[in-house]
Formats: structure tokens, sequence, C-alpha cells
């Protein structure tokens, strides 16, 4: 006779394991983080290496080749975003100029219309605790900017995590069928084939979403006169990866840039309503085409997702959590009794069964021809008269 535990012990375990988990995610971060980033990106390039094997070449080529194939693509990005950054770091001096001259313009319109409301020499203070803050901190991210991609650079944990997994996906992929009993595996490789494919959607359009969008930001700034627009078109559109919150941020450095070294207003405004077009359509038609709905979550879930995905990871765990509700709304509509957590990630609303005019006109036809049938026909209950 087994004793089940009162509802208050099933919560405290249920909370109590969910603390555990995310002390050992936060704990192990250096771990967790190489090997999902890694386990992602084998999968979006397993057809790459797949294309090399049908060719004849051994496994072990075919891996080395698409890794290649891979780190020369983000080698190629990161060249480009290396010698933006480093010239934008040469633009320092004249945003510093700009945000005097913007206080020079704030005291004489102080000093002119409202002369003894608020004190001269305060705005004055602000304006040099301002410059100077903004001038030596903007040295030293660019600095850690330039740091951390020089430090990525020559990382090769990454391509050596890829490589094994591309290497060894069979083995992984044997490994996982024999945690299961024979009964299920059959459902254990339809939803590997379905997670594989998230993924692979997820990633590959991802990564067109991104070409296209740093295609037409580069044309707009570069039409508006904007320097340095290839910079801000790809980091605003590698940005996109992050929903809500990387377009916000996209859009805010190239407007702020504008504001600081153009002479007039419509620079910023310009980019602004630019900008919003161009993420409306992003949302509502390229993103939803390209990458698919199989990957989209509702809102709700989504800004969850980011909040909980910072907290535990920060800016990795916004990037990763993305992916990992759609794969865990995969697993969860699998698995028998878990499929309402299925439908609270997942982004489809309830369906509602609703018929056509023409079939809807035939069923009320329908029924009003059985109550007419009903009401003409003789009652055989009663006995006939005499």
């Amino acid at each position: 006779m087994t004793n089940k535990l009162p509802n208050y012990a099933r919560l405290v375990t249920i909370l109590l394991g969910i603390v555990l988990v995310v002390f050992v995610m936060k704990t192990a971060k250096s771990v967790f983080v190489p090997l999902l980033v890694s386990g992602l990106l084998a999968v979006s390039i397993t057809p790459m290496a797949g294309w090399f094997e049908k060719r004849k070449l051994p496994r072990a080529l075919s891996s080395v080749l698409s890794v290649v194939i891979l780190l020369g693509l983000l080698f190629v990005i990161g060249y480009i975003m290396y010698n933006q950054v480093i010239g934008l770091a040469g633009e320092l001096g004249i945003i510093e100029q700009r945000l005097r001259e913007i206080f020079d313009d704030i005291d004489r319109f102080v000093a002119q219309y409202v002369e003894g409301i608020l004190p001269t020499a305060q705005v004055g203070n602000i304006q040099d605790t301002l410059v100077n803050y903004i001038s030596g901190n903007l040295a030293n991210i660019t600095q850690g900017a330039i740091a951390t991609i020089t430090s990525l650079t020559i990382l090769l944990i990454f391509p050596v995590y890829i490589f094994l997994f591309l290497y060894y996906r069979n083995f992984l992929f044997k490994f996982v069928l024999m945690v299961f009993s024979d009964k299920y595996r059959e459902s254990v490789k339809q939803v590997a084939a379905k997670v594989q494919q998230i993924v692979r959607n997820y990633i590959v359009g991802m990564f067109i979403v991104i070409c296209i969008l740093a295609v037409i930001y580069s044309i707009l700034l570069y039409s508006l006169g904007i320097r340095h627009a290839l910079f801000f078109a790809l980091f605003a559109a590698i940005l996109n990866v992050i929903p809500y919150v990387g377009p916000f941020i996209g859009a805010t450095l190239p407007i702020t840039f504008a504001l600081f070294t153009t002479d007039s207003l419509w620079y910023p405004i310009g980019i602004f309503a630019a900008f919003y077009v161009i993420q409306s359509i992003e949302g509502n038609y390229l993103t939803p085409k390209i990458v698919g709905s199989k990957v989209s979550m509702n809102p709700f879930m989504t800004i969850v997702a980011l909040f909980v995905g910072n907290f535990i990871w920060g800016l990795a765990g916004m990037i990763l959590f993305i992916p990992g509700m759609a794969i865990l709304k995969v697993i969860f509509d699998a698995i028998p009794g878990m499929e309402p957590y299925g439908f609270l990630l997942g982004a489809n609303k309830p369906s509602e069964k609703k018929y056509p005019p023409a079939i809807l006109k035939e069923k009320i036809l329908k029924i009003n021809t059985r109550i007419r049938s009903k009401k003409t026909k003789p009652d055989k209950t009663k006995p006939d008269s005499v």
C-alpha cells in the first residue's frame, strides 16, 4: 500500500525541485551555455554534414568541413563588427562636442526664459558630470566590446563541441532511444524529428531574417547619411533574436547616434519611423513565414522566458530560452497528461468549430424539414373514430 503525499507536501517538493534546478543552472552556466549553443548550431548544420557524407566523404572530414564553413561565416561577421566598433570609437570626440553644444543651448535657454527658477550653475554641473561620465564610460564600453569580440574569436571550446555533436550524433540518438522502453521508441523518434526540425527552422530562419533586416537597415541608414550605418544595421538585425527587447535596443542606438551627430531632429525621427515600419513587417510577415509558426509562443510566455533566462544566464539565457521553450512545447504535446502545459506555451488560440455560410444554410434547412415532418405526421397512438 502506497502512501500519497498531501497536497501541501507535493507543492513544497515541486518548489524545492525548481529552486534546485535554478541553482544548478546558475552555478554551472559555464558548462551548460557552451553545450547548448554548440548543440543548437550542430543541429542547424547537420544537413550540410549529411550532404558531404552522401558524397562519400568520411564522417570526421564532413564534420570538420561543416564546422570550418560555420566558423568562416561567423568570422566574417565578427571581423565586420570589429572594424565598425573601431571606427565608432573615433566618433567619441564628436559625440562629446555635440553634447557640449546641446548643454550650451540649454544654458542660454535657461538664462533667457527660466532665470531665477533653475540655477544656471546647477545646469553647468550636470553638463560636466554627464560629459565626463559618457566620455569615460564609452571608452571602457568600446574597449570591453573589442576585448570580448577578440576573446570569442580565439575560443576553441565551441568548435570542439560542435564537431563532437556532429560526429557522435547517431551514437547520442541511440543512447536516447535506449533510455526508453520499446513501446515508446517510435514516439521518441517522432519527437526527436520534430525537435530537430524546429531547431533547424529557428536557427536557419533567424539567420535569413537577420540578413534581410541587415540589408534593409543598411540601405535605410546609408540613404539618410548616417555614419557607421553597417555597424548599426548589423547590431539591430542581430539583436532581433531577442523578442520585444532586442528590436527596441537595436533601434535606440542609431537614433541616439543620429541625435548627437546630425544637425536636424528629422534624422532621428525618420530613423524611428522607418525602424517601426520595418519591425512591424518583420514581426507580422517575415518571421512567421520564414521561421515558421511552430517556434512562436504567446507573448506572455515569451516575456516570462526572457525574464527567467536573463535571471539565470543573462543575455545568453534570453537568446537560448526562446527555442528552449519551443522544444519543451513539442515534448509536452507528445506526453499524455502534459498537453495543457504545451498549450500554455503555444501561440495557437483554442479552435472553434465554424461552418461556411452554405453548409450552415443547409443544416438550418434540414432542421426545418425535420420539424415540419413531425408536425404533419399523423399520430398513430390515437384510436380511429368509429
